[in-house]
């Protein structure tokens, strides 16, 4: 083959792909556009309520106030040296060390699981009712057992990342293509094996959806745990606000938590991507 002919082959080849990425630019660009949109329609909508129903600043603080309580917890100061960096810092610790701990869990009991019909009719009704009862009514006796620390927001941390997890892995792997592991099975690979190379991989965009929300489950469970127990954190500095009715302090806090939840998932789904790169060049 020519030169010439390579090019042009070669040019071929790069036209769609090159068109694709164009392709997702714009739609992020546009995903942006509208999340600015959307931003901003809800400011006004804010702005207008307080001013128009006169709505006390105990009730509905102006947006301007929360600004102002944002600022005075984010700018390093005399009075607040650390403002609210050293709280979500620990809150962001113990959500993070509960995740992988509940996640790690998860993903090996929902593996289990989907390989075995007897560990599933062993776990799965226990994990359903673990999951129906009501996280704020087991949350103190959790705070009993592994005290006011660290401990007790892991714990529940990871509680509450475990079931998403656990049942996007089993869903996952029991959707694995009956053509695979029959091939798996004429190359007379072991159960490792097939776990490994085909069962994983193709349970992996389910792992990532449980992972994605498991990342948020477990920043809530952390927060929870705060409310009811804690020397610092994010839930112990709206409590604080709470008990001063410092209602733009309150609102100052739920912002930043509301941020670190769409870090958390943006973050969860660059490292899918990335990691699943052939299921996104799909799309």
């Amino acid at each position: 083959m020519s030169a010439v002919a390579q090019r042009q082959v070669g040019e071929a080849t790069a036209a769609p792909a090159t068109a694709k990425r164009g392709a997702a630019a714009r739609r992020a660009d546009g995903g942006t556009l509208i999340a600015a949109f959307g931003f901003v329609v809800l400011l006004a909508l804010w702005e207008g309520a307080v001013r128009i129903l006169h709505l006390p600043r105990y009730i509905l603080p102006a947006p301007e106030a929360v600004w102002h309580a944002l600022v005075s917890g984010l700018v390093v100061n005399p009075t607040s040296p650390l403002g609210y960096y050293l709280p979500l810092w620990g809150t962001l610790r113990n959500a993070a060390i509960g995740f992988v701990i509940g996640s790690a869990i998860g993903l090996v009991l929902g593996s289990a699981m989907a390989e075995s019909r007897f560990i599933e009719k062993l776990l799965m009704p226990y994990a359903f009712a673990l999951q129906s009862l009501p996280k704020v009514a087991i949350a103190p006796l959790v705070v009993i057992w592994f005290g006011f620390g660290s401990g007790s927001k892991i714990a529940i941390a990871a509680l509450l990342a475990l079931f998403p997890v656990m049942i996007n892995s089993f869903t996952g792997i029991r959707s694995t293509e009956p053509e695979r592991l029959d091939l798996m099975k004429a190359l007379s690979a072991s159960r490792l094996e097939t776990y490994r190379i085909v069962k994983l991989p193709s349970a992996a965009p389910y792992i990532f959806a449980g992972l994605d929300m498991a990342v948020v489950y477990a920043l809530l469970g952390t927060i929870v745990a705060e409310f009811l127990g804690a020397q610092q954190g994010m839930g112990v500095v709206i409590t604080q606000a709470e008990a001063v009715t410092d209602v733009a302090g309150v609102f100052a806090a739920l912002i930043i938590l509301g941020a670190a939840g769409i870090a958390l998932h943006a973050l969860v789904h660059r490292t899918e991507k990335r990691t699943l790169h052939w299921v996104h060049r799909k799309r």
